[in-house]
């Protein structure tokens, strides 16, 4: 059986028609249907008609897949609907959504082939099938001698054309009866029958272990089968095709001057019966045109009678008859006469009288009017005549290049004289009645008893679309004389369905069945031509009888899409492909190349992967019996190296019979009727009738068909093919398993040698390894025997050539070779260096070649400790008896005492982080260096190479060249501390073996090896995660993975240290002090430029990102850790935004200390007692606003009281200038943006702060550019109450107000001192304060006359909510920006849910990005999507990046948008709520894609309009993913 447990994942989007992909799936695999990016998230249907367990196929017969959703959770990204084929054949698949079909493709299941009495498999590959024209068997008695010669030659499987018995013309293809045995294999005392031939065909199956396929031929049938007499309906004729009615008197009149040429008649006109020259071709152009064209007046069939129809338009134009409904645009044109009858044809009388009308009722008026009706009929008729005259003219052109090829070229049949025998043309029709004149024939063709026998013969059109029946309507094929015709057989005419013709369809399905019953296989004839839907019908009945039919054909499209038509609609198992098309040797291996296997040194793929196109599998053949004789074209030292080629294909291969005993000409299908020869050992080469392996090469086809089978069956899938000179082609075929290769050299002889000069010097060749033998060497050679003599009887080849041949030897003792010496190109890798001595034109030699013994003992170890990750190694593993103690281990239970912050070193850091710590990302020569350290940088380069096996990958190259990229891996972690370097022993100890073996499979073990210990990493990290991962979709599982990417310990602490007496706190010692030193996971705001150094810790970007990435995450503990170093930092009420240890810090934004209370009130409701943290002791670095940064200890709070103290500070108010303000501290803010103040408005409870030259939010650029006069600007200072800090601060009061409540919190509000004297405001009175106010100041109303509005001029967008509330620039307060959205996730209780969802979708429409959220409204006139930091320029709006905040779409903010969207559709009703999440998966699917495809696996920190990529943009930015990871736990 196949390899168990293969799955192939197919993904579906919208409107994907796959109908000309194919896809190939072996018996034993499961499919799973996925839904791509455009369907996530929407209700779509699989439909398939592969048949349900225990149902019988039914090609209509379509049924509905049920979802299979492994997490059970709303998030099902990753559901999938499945098959498991056990049938092969081909099926169809389409999918629906909202009950419109959407997309849909076909998958095609190849059939597992049994040989043998144990029913053994003989896998596709290993096919090597002979051809032979049935009617040269002979009696049937006779076949097993004959077929004899194919079993002793090697064949497996035989492909006999039709047995059925022939039609008039002995052509082998042209059928008098499709149901009966053909009557020449019976002898006088023994009738054939079809139970004779299946026991003969079961008897070979089961003794000689090959397979008997045949031809079915459902195109025509031979012209004198009685069946077509009683059934003419099942032909093409006059009657049921009309159409034809002119091609018909065309192909008599040609017939009829057919005649008189042979009689000589035409001698007076330069004609005569002989037809020799030019000017015979001249002649015959003129008469056509002068003689024949002029009588049969072809035009008329297309043409008006312009008496009868002018006077049938007087008569409607009389007064009384006058009706007309007409659409007055319609012009008047011809009708034609569905019967073709001369002058026949029509035209609406409605739109003639629309169009001319008399303009009164006399009589002149109406004569005028008739007049210019009959020109316009005239006119009609001129076009139809001009129309004619261009079918007439190609129809002269095609028969004239007939008779050319006919009578007149060299490689054509020369004809000799026109005769009745050989007219000048093909007949196109049959006539079965007694000749007559043109005229009186022409009668025959309105009475349908005898036009009915009129039936258009069979053929092909050069170039025609295969799809297009060329004898239906609209097609003038028959007219042009375009067709190609076979004069024996007639075209067969199905219709679209049985009903259509009934006997017809009854009939071939009977001939499919007795094919079906005896036969293993088909080969569809003339299989372009076959309707589908006909062939389809019948290989489904032929299928029912024979599940795994083998069915080959042979396509003549023209192009690969075309060819997948038929092979998908038909499940067709091989396409014939034939070696007879290569111009030369370069040629011919490039066809061995394309047509199977993959590249030497392929990486090992995953059992899941995707479903990729393939190309149909191929049966090569190097002559198929429609080939002409390769020895006329090529020579016959030619066959031996050219089928030794095609031999080491991996794919199916054949030949035909006669080949091998090389007889010198095409053995024609039609004309030949000697017999084959049968088998004999005792024969001589001049024996007639006889033949055994000292004929021709037929000894060299048995050791080439072996080998096939040998290489097919032991899995030798991978190919190489070296053009070594213009003559030598060296095919490689390669186990990936054992690493055993075979190497055939041939030298073809496309030339004669005895005519054509070959070079004495051959190049000398290197073979990578150890060559263990020689499998075989043999030569064409001549012999002294008689010449050759076409025999009467036999079919003979040429006696005077045969093979010599020697197999299995030393490579001493052949004498092809020279010598062979052995060098070393590099460490552990011996090359053979073979020269050749004897290799002449018509030789071949095959190498079976291992690798060296040292390489192979290394593999073989590689392979066993790989089993740890895959069963797929077991195969070539060897035990490990000396093996370093590190490998006795599991890499899992080495892997198992690593953390996430160890995890951080091992998979990722950038090449900023491990510049902190002296080292740098491996840099690819000649290409790039990798992103990360880690061992994400390798695999995500690798996911690329690894599908497409791009060895030529500048990554391979390296690998091939040196161990430079293999020592960083390991060496990289070993100088590290902890349980990192045990992991960096384990793979250097690993990398020792991978260094043994040949460089060419250096990057497929290296790959295994990685890949091995990468996902046994990935899964280490998900198991400390918490159950929301654990649990979760690939999807959460990947995204969570950017905890591990984001937060990790430097070799410099970012963190300031916490209070000693905090328990749980993580140390390490110093390198360089010795001294012992805390070592608290920091969180990077994004990669590259967010990650070390002072640059990597943000206030703000660590507390938006800290409850995605760490709480959600399961990480409590770092989340604590963090959230406590912070506050240590506190001073004058606000935590830092640039970190700096604290030591460095910047208090200058208003919002990152209302995201760190928003993350305390996360930690408490998320962390199992996470309100314990309000008792954590804070070691405050400031104690005083004022004092310099004291050491951890000096004075520890708990964490309340710092929490108290930020709402005391804001409510008192605060104001202050930076420390250390001006140039140093920020070289473009100017002085006054160093004035910080912050503030709650009293009566509204709205913080407050900022002014026009500072930015204290998320939208903090400052302006560059001296040239656009912008420096020292903020392009976003929104100052005044910021919507989402006031969302923020509501969130916090009502928390602190719910905790004082339950005595959790000791104070009930904040005691400040005004106008001298002491105030308390609670909580509750300021929670109320901005409930009641809220909306009111916020909301934009709908009502114009609204008297909230303090400048309705300036409102430009109702229905939102302002960005900010008294901004300095009252404008910027009534911008459409996407900050409203998180305080309704922070606040929802101040929302109205009604004018919420309104502003909601007003966002929708104008904000959302494929990716992230503009950030400005594009209706703006500051509006800018696109983000570029470097370009300076005089444009004030987008110099120096002036627009980072003003329309580029950043992610995390979508990540609001979608929560609230969820919150307030599940408020609105569960319709709306369904439609929501809906959208949100559809929306999340995109940065599913992003983060798969992305090399740094993040999301970005922005994109520019419409999720362009912005290369200004963290690559993967901490916010971003954190965001996303909510919107999932949310949903």
């Amino acid at each position: 059986m196949p390899p168990s447990n293969q799955t192939r994942v197919l993904l579906l989007n919208a409107m994907e028609k796959r109908e000309k992909t194919l896809f190939r799936l072996e018996q034993g695999f499961e499919l799973q249907f996925r839904l791509g990016p455009t369907l996530q998230g929407k209700h779509v249907t699989v439909y398939t008609n592969y048949p349900a367990s225990g149902e019988l196929f039914y090609r209509r017969k379509f049924r509905a897949l049920s979802w299979h959703n492994p997490t059970g959770r709303e998030d099902d990204s990753d559901k999938y609907c499945k098959l498991d084929l056990q049938i092969s054949g081909s099926y169809q698949y389409y999918f629906s959504h909202e009950n419109e079909k959407s997309g849909g493709g076909y998958i095609v299941v190849d059939p597992i082939l049994r040989v043998g009495a144990d029913n053994q498999v003989l896998h596709l590959d290993c096919v090597t099938l002979q051809t032979f024209l049935a009617k040269c068997l002979g009696p049937f008695e006779e076949w097993e001698d004959r077929l004899k010669v194919a079993k002793e030659s090697g064949y497996n499987m035989i492909h006999f054309t039709p047995l059925q018995k022939l039609g008039l013309s002995r052509s082998c293809y042209s059928l008098a009866d499709q149901l009966e045995v053909n009557p020449d294999f019976s002898s006088p005392n023994k009738k054939c029958t079809w139970s004779n031939i299946g026991n003969l065909v079961e008897k070979m199956k089961n003794e000689w272990n090959m397979l008997c396929i045949t031809d079915v031929v459902y195109n025509h049938t031979a012209a004198n089968s009685e069946w077509i007499r009683v059934h003419p309906e099942c032909g093409y004729n006059l009657v049921n095709s009309p159409h034809l009615k002119p091609a018909w008197i065309l192909d008599r009149a040609l017939w009829h001057l057919s005649c008189s040429v042979a009689e000589g008649k035409y001698r007076d006109k330069g004609l005569p019966p002989s037809i020799e020259n030019d000017h015979h071709l001249n002649c015959i152009r003129k008469i056509i045109w002068e003689d024949i064209y002029p009588k049969i007046k072809l035009w008329e069939f297309f043409q008006v009678d312009v008496n009868k129809a002018v006077q049938q338009f007087k008569t409607l134009l009389t007064p009384g008859n006058r009706k007309t409904k007409s659409d007055p645009n319609q012009h008047l044109q011809i009708i034609q006469d569905p019967e073709y009858k001369r002058l026949g044809c029509t035209v609406d009388m409605n739109i003639a009288l629309a169009t001319f009308i008399p303009h009164s009722n006399g009589p002149a008026a109406i004569e005028e009017c008739c007049n210019w009706f009959q020109k316009k009929i005239e006119e009609l008729n001129a076009e139809q005549f001009q129309q004619t005259a261009y079918h007439q003219e190609q129809a002269v052109t095609c028969l004239l290049e007939t008779v050319v090829y006919e009578r007149l070229a060299d490689h054509g049949p020369k004809q000799g004289s026109v005769s009745r025998k050989y007219p000048l043309v093909t007949r196109y029709f049959t006539y079965p009645f007694k000749e007559m004149t043109l005229e009186e024939e022409e009668l025959l063709m309105h009475q349908p008893d005898k036009a009915c026998h009129f039936l258009a013969h069979n053929g092909w059109v050069m170039g025609d679309d295969p799809l297009r029946n060329f004898a239906e309507p609209g097609s003038n094929v028959y007219l042009r004389r375009e067709l190609i015709c076979w004069g024996d057989s007639v075209k067969l005419r199905y219709g679209n369905k049985p009903e259509d013709c009934p006997y017809l369809w009854a009939h071939m399905k009977k001939y499919t069945e007795i094919t079906a019953k005896y036969f293993h296989g088909v080969r569809l004839d003339n299989c372009h031509s076959t309707p589908l839907h006909v062939a389809e019908y019948m290989l489904d009945t032929a299928r029912k009888l024979r599940a795994d039919l083998y069915v080959v054909a042979e396509l003549f499209t023209g192009s690969e899409e075309l060819d997948n038509i038929f092979v998908t609609r038909l499940g067709l198992s091989s396409l014939i492909r034939e070696a007879m098309s290569a111009y030369n040797s370069h040629e011919e291996g490039r066809l061995v190349y394309r047509f199977g296997g993959e590249p030497v040194g392929s990486f090992v793929q995953p059992r899941l992967r995707p479903l990729m196109p393939a190309i149909a599998h191929a049966l090569f053949m190097d002559v198929t019996h429609d080939n002409e004789c390769p020895i006329q074209h090529r020579s016959e030292y030619d066959a031996l190296p050219s089928s030794m080629i095609v031999s080491m294909a991996c794919c199916a291969t054949g030949s035909t019979k006669g080949y091998d005993e090389l007889v010198p000409h095409q053995i024609s299908v039609v004309s030949e009727e000697r017999f084959y020869a049968k088998w004999n050992p005792a024969a001589t080469p001049s024996t007639p009738g006889e033949v055994n392996f000292q004929t021709g090469i037929i000894a060299g086809r048995l050791a080439m068909n072996r080998l096939h089978q040998e290489l097919g069956a032991k899995g030798f899938i991978q190919v190489f093919v070296d053009q070594v000179d213009e003559d030598i082609v060296a095919v490689t075929r390669h186990c990936p398993n054992t690493h055993q290769s075979v190497v055939a050299v041939s030298r073809t002889a496309f030339r004669d040698p005895k005519t054509s000069s070959y070079s004495k010097e051959v190049p000398q060749m290197c073979i990578p390894g150890k060559i263990e033998e020689v499998v075989l060497e043999a030569r064409t050679i001549e012999r002294n025997v008689s010449p050759y003599k076409k025999d009467e009887h036999f079919i003979n080849g040429l006696p005077n050539y045969t093979v010599e041949i020697r197999e299995h030897i030393q490579i001493q003792e052949s004498k092809i070779i020279k010598q062979a010496g052995t060098a070393i190109k590099g460490p552990n890798e011996f090359v053979q260096e073979i020269e050749f001595e004897n290799l002449t034109p018509g030789s071949v030699i095959i190498f079976r070649v291992s690798l060296d013994p040292k390489a192979q003992e290394a593999v073989g170890v590689l392979r066993n400790h790989l089993i740890q990750f895959s069963p797929h190694f077991k195969s070539g593993s060897l035990p490990d008896d000396r093996s370093a103690p590190i490998l006795k281990n599991l890499f899992s239970s080495i892997a198992s005492k690593l953390t996430l912050a160890d995890l951080n070193q091992v998979l990722y850091r950038c090449d900023a982080e491990e510049q902190e710590d002296g080292g740098g990302c491996y840099n690819i020569p000649n290409w790039s260096p990798l992103k990360y350290a880690g061992l994400q940088g390798l695999m995500s380069v690798m996911a690329d190479i690894r599908p497409k096996n791009d060895l030529g990958h500048p990554f391979c190259g390296n690998l091939r060249s040196g161990d430079w990229m293999i020592d960083y891996v390991s060496d990289r972690l070993i100088s590290r501390a902890g349980a990192c370097v045990e992991v960096g022993k384990w793979l250097k100890a690993m990398f020792v073996y991978l260094k043994q073996i040949p460089r060419y499979l250096i990057p497929c073990y290296f790959d295994a090896i990685l890949v091995g210990a990468y996902t046994t990493l990935l899964d280490l990290a998900w198991s400390q995660m918490s159950s929301f991962v654990q649990n979760g979709s690939t999807f959460v599982k990947h995204l969570s993975l950017g905890s591990v990417q984001m937060c990790g310990i430097g070799k410099y602490p970012s963190l300031p240290n916490l209070s000693p007496a905090l328990h749980d706190v993580p140390y390490r010692m110093n390198e360089i002090t010795k001294e012992k030193e805390q070592c608290c996971v920091s969180l990077a705001a994004g990669l590259p430029h967010f990650s070390s150094g002072i640059f990597r810790c943000w206030g703000r970007d660590t507390f938006i990102a800290l409850r995605g990435l760490m709480l959600i995450t399961g990480r409590y503990l770092e989340a604590r850790n963090i959230i406590l170093a912070f506050a240590s930092t506190m001073r004058h009420g606000l935590i830092p935004n640039l970190l700096g240890q604290g030591t460095h810090a910047r208090f200058n934004c208003r919002d990152a200390v209302w995201w760190w209370l928003q993350c305390i009130q996360d930690y408490c409701k998320i962390v199992p007692n996470g309100t314990d943290i309000l008792k954590c002791p804070v070691s405050r670095m400031y104690p005083t606003d004022d004092s310099p940064a004291q050491p951890a200890g000096t004075l520890d709070q708990p964490l309340y009281e710092v929490i108290q103290e930020a709402m005391q500070q804001h409510m008192q108010g605060i104001e202050f200038r930076e420390r250390n303000a001006g140039p140093q501290l920020d070289r473009n803010m100017r002085d006054e943006g160093f004035n910080v103040t912050v503030g709650v408005d009293h009566e509204t409870g709205f913080v407050f702060g900022g002014n026009r030259f500072n930015c204290g939010t998320w939208m903090d650029k400052m302006g560059e550019s001296d040239r656009a006069r912008n420096k020292g600007i903020p392009a976003t200072p929104r100052d005044g109450s910021a919507v989402e800090i006031v969302g923020l601060c509501k969130s916090t009061i009502r928390w602190l107000l719910e905790l004082s409540k339950k005595k959790v919190f000791p104070y009930q509000g904040v005691n400040i001192k005004r106008h001298g004297k002491k105030e308390t405001i609670t909580y509750d009175e300021w929670n109320r304060k901005i409930q009641g106010h809220f909306e009111k100041l916020f909301f934009v109303s709908e009502n114009p006359a609204d008297a909230n509005e303090k400048h309705p001029n300036l409102v430009h967008k109702r229905g939102i909510y302002k960005d900010s509330y008294g901004a300095s620039s009252p404008w910027c307060d009534y911008q459409l920006r996407p900050n409203f959205t998180i305080a309704m996730v922070v606040a929802p209780e101040i929302f109205s849910p009604e004018r919420a969802w309104k502003a909601l979708e007003i966002a929708e429409e104008k904000l959302l990005g494929p990716l992230g959220m503009k950030t400005l409204d594009p209706d703006d006139m500051v509006y800018c999507g696109v983000y570029d930091n470097a370009l300076d320029s005089d444009h004030y709006n987008v110099a120096k990046g002036f627009n980072y905040h003003q329309g580029p779409e950043w992610l995390w903010p979508i990540g609001y948008f979608l929560r609230a969207k969820l919150y307030f559709s599940r408020l609105i009703g569960p319709e709306m709520y369904a439609k929501t999440v809906v959208l949100i998966k559809n929306v999340l699917s995109r940065h599913y894609v992003h983060l798969e495809r992305s090399s740094w696996k993040g999301l970005p920190e922005l994109t520019n309009e419409n999720g362009q990529y912005c290369p200004f943009s963290c690559e993967s930015q901490a916010w971003s993913i954190a965001v996303i990871l909510e919107v999932l736990y949310d949903l």
